[in-house]
């Protein structure tokens, strides 16, 4: 009877399987993105997010766990010190999985696995833009009540107005389009 597994063994012995994931998690932090086939990033991100987790609270308790699998104190010191803080409010998922296509020697696909951007630069970039809303049919655009207008006219008298220009911004995109 074929049962669920609970992890892929990557056609290696125990030893050699995690000394693969101890030296493929150390070149992620210590290089925050690296280049691997789609099964060993599989494999590696629930390692890498586990250490990273523990990071997010420094405490000697979780540099001890930690350091059960990152044996050098350097990649330690930044686990804890960068990469660690930068997920603080994120409840999980600190890694990402791009797919780059497939190796010409053996056709095994290839990823890219790296840490996400800083949540601070996405938060500050989220403060920037304006919130707006679509109407479900028709397709105009309405701002939010907040918002004023280059006139200085309160948003809600000139909401119509704003309506109105985005509406014929984009049909005169849609008549170029079609043009070419």
């Amino acid at each position: 009877m074929n049962n669920l597994k609970s992890f892929n063994k990557l056609g290696r012995k125990t030893s050699h399987r995690k000394a693969l994931h101890r030296n493929m998690v150390a070149s992620l932090i210590k290089h925050e993105r690296i280049k691997t086939t789609a099964a060993k990033a599989k494999e590696i991100r629930r390692t890498a997010e586990k250490l990273v987790t523990r990071a997010k609270m420094d405490s000697v308790h979780n540099r001890r766990m930690a350091a059960k699998t990152l044996y050098e104190k350097n990649l330690l010191n930044k686990l804890f010190m960068e990469v660690g803080p930068r997920f603080v409010g994120r409840p999980g998922g600190y890694t990402r999985i791009m797919k780059t296509g497939y190796r010409s020697r053996d056709s095994a696909e290839m990823v890219i696995l790296e840490f996400l951007p800083n949540e601070e630069g996405e938060a500050e970039n989220k403060a920037g833009k304006r919130k707006s809303s679509r109407t479900v049919k028709g397709g105009s655009l309405k701002k939010s009540a907040s918002r004023k207008t280059a006139a200085g006219v309160d948003a809600e008298k000139g909401t119509e107005a704003v309506a109105r220009k985005e509406v014929a911004r984009n049909s005169a995109d849609l008549v170029s389009a079609e043009d070419v």
